[in-house]
């Protein structure tokens, strides 16, 4: 995955020239008109995908916003997994259009036939709240058409409905969740490009919500895409709009979970003390304890997720021993990463296994390794695979000791 974050900023710099199949798929992400590809050289005509961001409707626009979301809501998922996000330009085109919606706040209107009530709006939250807990049980791959299908029956009513404006802004703040939920489990799933189509609805439906912390919930999410396959530094960028938008709005529990993921977008950039400094907020925000108000999709903010975010991030500023202590710590904590969140738990205990492998404890890297595998046992996702499999390639280089064979031959 570092190769091709290296070779995604090679080609942005202009110092390599992505192949023909790389820059068609760049055109269909940014509706650029093939034919520039055969006009301009590269990276010239990808200036017309900025031109174009900062020209489509404004995030504030709800009729925009309405057939953007229609257009997602029957497209439906792409059929192809693709290395493919925002440029730098356009992601900055995207938080800013969001910001500006958000100043210049208008009231949702509503022309349909079909009246929305307040309690219809509940059951849909209701809905939401489940779709996400069976993505922490299952996975990207088996929730990916269950979240399009959520998605699609949302965005049917929004097209047809007629609310109050409480009950409308509570309506596209429910097609906001449900189009990060998209997002979400297509980039779990290794479809970069169309999980960045569903962010950015995320946003502009938050933005017709008037509701910033949906919007930022889902930056958050964002920033793990772009730390995971793009430039951290725009994981940084994702997270601080997020923070600035929900200054003054948000709660601890919300400020401790955008502090968390700043760190690690921090330790991705190589911002050793950024993390640290990110991390002593997260703690210090979450010991406030909760509040009356904290959304209910923060139920996964515990002490023990910042604990394995700040092992994560030692793991990747190069520090082993200190990434040990911190999954300690999150075991310590009563991080319930087996029976809720088999997916998540896996990718952390395989980076805790290579925490001790840096540290030559062998034994105790596949026995760490071993309880990754069984976490997966019921859950499918690209992901999870990736990051094990990134780790049998480590493990592959001490074959010779027979623990780690046998691991490595039954794993096969």
């Amino acid at each position: 995955m570092a190769h091709e974050r290296q070779k995604i900023y090679r080609w942005e710099s202009g110092r390599a020239v992505p192949g023909p199949s790389a820059q068609k798929a760049m055109a269909v992400l940014h509706d650029i008109p093939t034919h520039l590809l055969q006009t301009l050289p590269w990276p010239d005509w990808l200036a017309t995908a900025c031109k174009r961001a900062k020209g489509t409707p404004p995030y504030g626009d709800q009729a925009a916003t309405v057939e953007l979301l229609t257009d997602l809501a029957v497209g439906g998922p792409v059929d192809r997994r693709e290395f493919l996000i925002m440029t730098s330009a356009t992601l900055g085109a995207s938080i800013t259009g969001w910001q500006d919606a958000l100043a210049s706040l208008t009231s949702p209107s509503s022309t349909g036939r079909r009246q929305i009530t307040a309690s219809m709006v509940d059951h849909l939250e209701v809905r939401l709240d489940r779709l996400r807990h069976l993505d922490d049980a299952l996975g990207s791959a088996q929730l990916r058409e269950l979240g399009m299908a959520e998605f699609a029956f949302i965005v049917g009513l929004v097209k047809e409905a007629r609310f109050d404006e409480p009950t409308g802004r509570r309506l596209y703040a429910a097609a906001a969740e449900a189009a990060r939920c998209c997002a979400w489990v297509h980039f779990d799933d290794g479809y970069h490009a169309q999980a960045e189509r569903f962010f950015d609805a995320a946003l502009r439906a938050s933005a017709t919500a008037g509701d910033p912390l949906i919007g930022a919930y889902a930056l958050s999410f964002r920033a793990i895409q772009h730390y995971t396959a793009g430039d951290p530094r725009d994981a940084v960028a994702l997270v601080e709009a997020a923070q600035v938008q929900t200054k003054n709005k948000a709660t601890a529990r919300f400020r401790a979970m955008l502090a968390t993921r700043a760190a690690r977008s921090h330790s991705k950039a190589g911002d050793r003390r950024a993390c640290a400094r990110a991390l002593h907020q997260a703690r210090d925000l979450l010991s406030a304890g909760p509040h009356d108000d904290d959304p209910p999709y923060l139920y996964w903010v515990d002490l023990g997720e910042i604990e394995m975010i700040a092992g994560s991030s030692a793991l990747q500023l190069g520090d082993p021993r200190e990434a040990i202590r911190r999954f300690d710590a999150a075991i310590d904590a009563n991080y319930a990463g087996d029976d809720q969140y088999p997916r998540t738990h896996a990718i952390y205990l395989a980076r805790a296994a290579d925490a001790h492998l840096a540290l030559r404890d062998l034994d105790q890297a596949v026995a760490v390794a071993e309880h990754a595998v069984r976490c997966l046992g019921g859950v499918d996702s690209a992901r999870s695979s990736a990051t094990l499999e990134g780790l049998r390639d480590n493990l592959a280089e001490h074959r010779h000791v027979p623990v780690i064979r046998d691991f490595l031959d039954f794993t096969a």
